[in-house]
């Protein structure tokens, strides 16, 4: 992605439209994340405690890897004035530090009541899915309907 953004309005949305987005997680990504969520679980932050679990190293906080379809969803797809309604997640397999995630998000259904749009979400490692899951948005319009002035109180 070259843009800052990019805004899909939900009447130029079609099924089968998607957007991608990759990303290398670093040890400060790791560390931020940390101490922006004040998840400090030691197999995130520990090689010591990291090495002695089923992973052998440290791994990626989920939800840092999830947020990164938030980015997709909130910048390109739809883009900035979308908003959340739902979102699943499947967690498959761990990210270790100097991955690189690509996230690939598409359009599956577009309602047109409530500018509604479902989305299949994935993350994935060196071709393999580490999370999936769906997302359903409100997308910008292009036309909004104008909302009736306030009376203003004598």
């Amino acid at each position: 992605m070259s843009a800052p953004y990019k805004t899909h309005y939900f009447e130029d949305l079609t099924v089968g439209q998607r957007e991608t987005l990759m990303k290398t997680v670093m040890d400060d990504d790791v560390i931020a994340f940390a101490d922006l969520s004040g998840d400090r679980n030691p197999v995130h932050l520990s090689d010591h405690f990291a090495r002695k679990t089923r992973f052998g190293e440290r791994i990626v906080h989920g939800l840092y890897t999830a947020s990164l379809i938030s980015t997709v969803i909130g910048m390109y797809l739809p883009g900035p004035g979308a908003v959340y309604m739902s979102q699943t997640l499947n967690f498959k397999g761990p990210v270790k530090i100097g991955d690189v995630i690509n996230v690939v998000v598409e359009v599956v259904e577009l309602t047109e009541k409530g500018r509604r749009v479902r989305l299949h979400c994935e993350c994935l490692v060196d071709g393999k899915v580490v999370l999936d899951g769906e997302a359903l948005v409100m997308a910008p319009t292009r036309n909004p309907t104008p909302r009736p002035a306030a009376k203003a109180e004598a």
